[in-house]
C-alpha cells in the first residue's frame, strides 16, 4: 500500500525513533512520485497531496535535524533528466519554491525583514503558470539552446524542440541599449486551455487517449523525440527570469527592471506581473488572481512573489533546493464529494486499459461532472478506492476530472473491490500486464483501437500515406468501408467518391498513395503495425535481424532479447502481439493484398558508419535520412561524440554543428551526403 498521511501524529509529538520510521518511508514515497512526474510523466497524486508530504517530511527534519541525510528529497532541487536526450548543464541553478498559505506568507515577508535589517521590501508578483520550466539561451541576440529543468543543475537538451514554439524569437529584438552578448532566461512552456480542449477533442475522434491536464500536455510534446511532433502542439511560453546577461557595462539592479529587458528584446513577459510594496498588497493580487483564473484562458494554481531588489536576493541567499527570497502562495485546490456507482473499463489508443469512475453527477467549480479518471489498477489499490465508494472529485489541472481520496468512514460494508478483466471488454482478445497497466492484446482487430491504428498505419514514419487523415479514416470507418487495416487496399474509386468532400481527384490520390505504399521497406510496415514499445528504430532493428515477416513471427523472446538494444520488456510485447491469431491472419492479408514483407538492402554500403543530422535538408526529412542511412548498414546517432563519423550540416544548423567543430569531427553538406548514399 506504500505510505498514508492518514492517522499521523502531529510532528510535535512524535518520538526520535517514530520519527526515524516513518522518515524513510516518506522519503521513499516522495522520490516514487518525483519519479512518476519527472520521469514518466505519469503523475498519480495532486499537487495538493504531493505538498503536504513534502511539507510533512521538511517538519520532521526540522524538528530532528541529525536525521537530514545528503540524499533526503528536501536536499535536492528535484528529479534527474530522463535519459533519451543529451544532458546539459544549467548557467545557474534552477530553483522550485517553496509552497505559503497566508500564514505562511506573512511569516516569510517578516524574515525577510528581519534578515535584511529593513522595514519595507517591495515584491515582483507572478501568476503560478502550471507548465514545464525551460533555460533558454541567446548569444549575441541567436538563439542557441534550450533545456528542460530536470534536477536543477543538469536538464535535457530540446533545443530543437523549443524552437517550434513561435512565441519563442530565434532572434532577438535589440532593445534600447541593443542586444546580449549572451543572455540565459527562464519561462515557462504552456497550453493554453481552449489550445489544449481541441487538440484533446481531436485526438479522441481519432482514437487516441487524452491528456490528463495542459501541463502534461506540454511537458509530453516538449519531451518528443521528434521535433517535427512537437511543433505539431499548440505550445506556449512565459518568461520570467533572467539568469544572466553580458551586455558591456550593463548592469541590473532590480527585478522589475529584468523583466523589462526581457520584454524589450521580444521575449513574451506575463500581462499580469504586478509590483507590490508591501506584503498586504501581495494578498490582494493573489486574491484577484483566484478571482480571474478562471478567464485567463491558461492554468496557474496560484501566484509567485519575488523579493524585487537583486542585491536583497544575494543577502538572502539560498537553501539547497530553494531561494530564500521568493515563494508560491497556492490556491485552495478545487474538490466536491460525490458517490462511485460503478467502475467501468475504458480501451485506449494503444489497447491500455484505464479504470473509470461513473459518479452520480455533481457540479465541479460550474461544470457537471459524471465521469473520472481512476488512472490503473495500482492507484486505485494505493488510495484504497472502491466501486460505491464516496469519494473526492478534483478537476485535474481544472479541466480533467480525477477521484483523489475515498471517504471510508462513508462505507457501509457493500462497496466492492475492483478487478481488472481478463479479456478485452470491446474485442474479447486476452488482456495482459504491462507494469503499472493492463493492455488489450487485440491490436489490429481491436475495434476500440481500430481508428488509432490505421491512423498510425497510414502515418509519415509508418506507410507515409497520403491523404489518409484523421477526418478521412474517421469516415472510412464509420461508414463501414474500413473494418481493418488491409480493407484499406480493397477500396476503390466508387468508395471513395461516394464519401463527403471526396472528388474524383482526391480519390485518385489516396489510391495512388495506397498503391505506393505497399512499397515501404519491411521496417516501416513492422512500425506501421502499432505493436506495443516498438518505435521506428526498434522497427529497423528487427527488420534488420530477421530479414522477413514470417521469420520476425515466430522469434521467441531469448531470441528478441539477444538483439542489442531490446529488453524483456520489447520482447515479451512483439511476443505476445505475435501470439495474437487474429494479427497474425491480418498480416497474411496484407501481404496477399501486395504489401512487401522482405528486407531489402539498397546499394553503397555504410556498414559500421555513425551519422549524425543537424539543420534541414532540402531532399531528405530527417526520417528519410537516417533511414536512407541504415537501410545501407550504418546507424543515425542523435548525439554528437567522439564515436560519430560524419556530422551532415543542412540549413540552419543547431549547436551540435559547433560541437561537431570542437570534436573535429568531420562535416560534410547534404551533396557530400548523396554521394555517400550512392543517390
Amino acid at each position: 500500500m506504500g505510505y498514508s498521511l492518514q492517522d499521523k501524529k502531529d510532528v510535535a509529538d512524535l518520538s526520535r525513533e517514530e520519527a526515524e520510521e516513518e522518515i524513510e518511508a516518506l522519503r521513499e514515497e516522495i522520490r516514487r512520485h518525483d519519479y512518476l512526474y519527472y520521469v514518466k510523466n505519469q503523475p498519480r497524486v495532486s499537487d495538493a497531496h504531493y505538498d503536504r508530504l513534502k511539507r510533512r517530511l521538511e517538519e520532521m527534519e526540522e524538528r530532528f535535524p541529525d536525521l537530514v541525510t545528503p540524499d533526503s528529497p528536501t536536499q535536492r532541487v528535484g528529479a534527474p533528466p530522463a535519459d533519451e536526450f543529451r544532458t546539459v548543464e544549467h548557467v545557474a541553478l534552477m530553483l522550485s519554491l517553496d509552497t505559503a498559505d497566508e500564514a505562511e506568507l506573512r511569516a516569510f515577508d517578516r524574515r525577510v525583514k528581519r534578515e535584511l535589517g529593513v522595514e519595507r521590501v517591495s515584491y515582483v508578483v507572478e501568476p503560478k503558470l502550471d507548465g514545464l520550466s525551460v533555460e533558454i539561451l541567446y548569444e549575441d541576440g541567436i538563439y542557441t539552446q534550450g533545456a528542460t529543468r530536470g534536477d536543477g543543475m543538469r536538464g535535457e537538451d530540446v533545443t530543437e524542440n523549443i524552437k517550434t514554439i513561435r512565441a519563442v524569437p530565434l532572434k532577438l529584438r535589440p532593445g534600447e541599449r541593443g542586444l546580449p552578448s549572451f543572455l540565459a532566461v527562464r519561462g515557462e512552456v504552456i497550453m493554453h486551455i481552449d489550445e489544449f480542449e481541441k487538440w484533446n477533442q481531436e485526438r479522441v475522434e481519432t482514437g487516441k487517449e487524452p491528456m490528463a491536464n495542459p501541463r502534461n500536455a506540454a511537458a509530453g510534446s516538449l519531451r518528443r523525440l521528434n521535433p517535427r511532433e512537437t511543433a505539431e502542439r499548440p505550445l506556449d511560453i512565459f518568461f520570467y527570469d533572467l539568469m544572466e546577461v553580458e551586455m558591456g557595462d550593463l548592469t541590473v539592479d532590480e527585478h522589475w527592471d529584468a523583466l523589462g529587458l526581457l520584454r524589450s528584446w521580444g521575449l513574451k513577459v506575463n500581462e499580469h506581473v504586478q509590483l507590490c510594496h508591501s506584503v498586504e498588497e501581495v494578498i490582494a493580487y493573489h486574491q484577484k488572481m483566484e478571482g480571474q483564473r478562471e478567464d485567463l484562458g491558461y492554468e496557474i494554481d496560484g501566484i509567485v512573489a519575488k523579493v524585487n531588489r537583486l542585491e536583497y536576493r544575494e543577502r538572502l541567499g539560498t537553501k539547497t533546493r530553494s531561494p530564500r527570497w521568493a515563494i508560491a502562495y497556492k490556491f485552495p485546490p478545487r474538490k466536491e464529494v460525490t458517490q462511485i456507482q460503478r467502475i467501468a473499463v475504458q480501451v485506449g489508443r494503444t489497447g491500455t486499459l484505464t479504470p473509470v469512475a461513473l459518479l452520480k453527477p455533481v457540479d465541479v467549480k460550474g461544470v457537471t461532472v459524471s465521469r473520472a479518471t481512476l488512472h490503473n489498477l495500482d492507484y486505485l489499490r494505493d488510495n484504497d478506492i472502491r466501486e460505491g465508494d464516496w469519494v473526492k472529485v478534483m478537476r485535474a489541472g481544472d479541466v480533467i476530472p480525477e477521484v483523489v481520496e475515498s471517504l471510508k468512514e462513508r462505507r457501509t460494508g457493500k462497496e466492492k473491490e475492483f478487478e481488472m478483466p481478463g479479456s478485452c471488454p470491446v474485442c474479447g482478445s486476452n488482456v495482459v500486464r504491462d507494469g503499472a497497466y493492463y493492455r488489450c492484446t487485440g491490436g489490429l482487430s481491436c475495434p476500440a483501437q481500430l481508428k488509432r491504428s490505421i491512423e498510425h498505419f497510414g502515418s509519415k514514419g509508418a506507410m507515409d500515406i497520403e491523404g489518409l487523415g484523421g477526418k478521412t479514416v474517421d469516415l472510412l470507418v464509420e461508414r463501414g468501408l474500413v473494418n481493418r487495416i488491409s480493407d484499406l487496399y480493397r477500396l476503390g474509386e466508387e468508395d471513395l467518391t461516394a464519401l463527403p468532400r471526396f472528388a474524383q481527384k482526391s480519390a485518385h490520390n489516396l489510391l495512388d498513395a495506397l498503391e505506393e505504399s505497399k512499397g515501404q521497406s519491411l521496417a516501416r510496415v513492422i512500425y506501421a503495425l502499432g505493436i506495443p514499445h516498438v518505435g521506428e528504430h526498434t522497427a529497423r532493428l528487427l527488420a534488420e535481424r530477421y530479414q522477413n515477416m514470417d521469420a520476425l513471427m515466430d522469434a521467441s523472446e531469448e531470441e528478441l532479447q539477444a538483439i542489442p538494444e531490446i529488453g524483456p520488456e520489447i520482447a515479451r510485447s512483439v511476443v505476445e502481439f505475435f501470439a495474437e491469431e487474429h494479427n497474425r491472419e491480418e498480416i497474411s492479408r496484407l501481404q496477399e493484398l501486395g504489401v512487401r514483407m522482405e528486407y531489402e538492402r539498397q546499394g553503397g554500403s555504410l556498414d559500421g558508419l555513425t551519422f549524425v543530422f543537424t539543420g534541414g535538408l532540402e531532399g531528405f526529412t530527417r526520417e528519410e535520412a537516417k533511414e536512407a542511412v541504415e537501410s545501407r548498414g550504418g546507424r543515425a546517432s542523435s548525439s554528437v561524440s567522439g564515436k560519430v563519423d560524419y556530422v551532415v550540416v543542412g540549413t540552419e544548423p543547431g549547436s551540435k554543428y559547433d560541437r561537431a567543430k570542437e570534436l573535429g569531427l568531420r562535416i560534410i553538406d547534404e551533396q557530400e551526403f548523396r554521394q555517400l548514399l550512392g543517390v
